[in-house]
C-alpha cells in the first residue's frame, strides 16, 4: 500500500521560505514522476512542480517557476518543495503525488489526473 506523508507546513510572512517534505512508503519513487499540487480556497488543484528523476528533469509552473525547487532524496525515498519568495497568493493546501508509468512528457503537463497516489496534504499560509 503506497502511503504519503506530507510535512513542513506552517504560517510565515511574505517573503519568507518554507520547505515541504513528503515521505513516501510502499512504493519507491527514485524513477517515477512525482510531484507537488495545490489548492487554494475556492479554486481547483493546480500542479506547480514536477521530477522526473531518471532524466534529472523537473518541471514548474509558471506562477513558482523561479522560486520553488522541488527534489528528491532517493536514499530516503522522501521528496522536497524549497519554497522562497512566498506571497499571499501561495496560501493554500499543499499535496504531492507520485504515478508509475508517466514519460517525461506526461510529467511535465502538471495534470492532477495523471497522478493515483497522494498525500493528505500541508497548509501553507502566508500573510502580507
Amino acid at each position: 500500500q503506497v502511503q504519503l506523508v506530507e510535512s513542513g507546513g506552517g504560517s510565515v510572512q511574505a517573503g519568507g521560505s518554507l520547505r515541504l517534505s513528503c515521505a513516501v512508503s510502499g512504493y519507491t519513487i527514485s524513477r517515477k514522476c512525482s510531484g507537488w499540487f495545490r489548492q487554494a480556497p475556492g479554486k481547483e488543484r493546480e500542479g506547480i512542480a514536477t521530477i522526473y528523476p531518471s532524466y534529472g528533469s523537473t518541471f514548474y509552473a509558471d506562477s513558482v517557476k523561479g522560486r520553488f525547487t522541488i527534489s528528491q532524496d532517493n536514499a530516503k525515498n522522501t521528496m522536497h518543495l524549497q519554497m522562497n519568495s512566498l506571497t499571499p497568493e501561495d496560501t493554500a493546501m499543499y499535496y504531492c503525488a507520485t504515478r508509475s508509468g508517466l514519460s517525461p512528457s506526461q510529467c511535465r503537463q502538471l495534470r492532477e489526473d495523471q497522478f493515483d497516489s497522494w498525500g493528505q496534504g500541508t497548509q501553507v499560509t502566508v500573510s502580507s
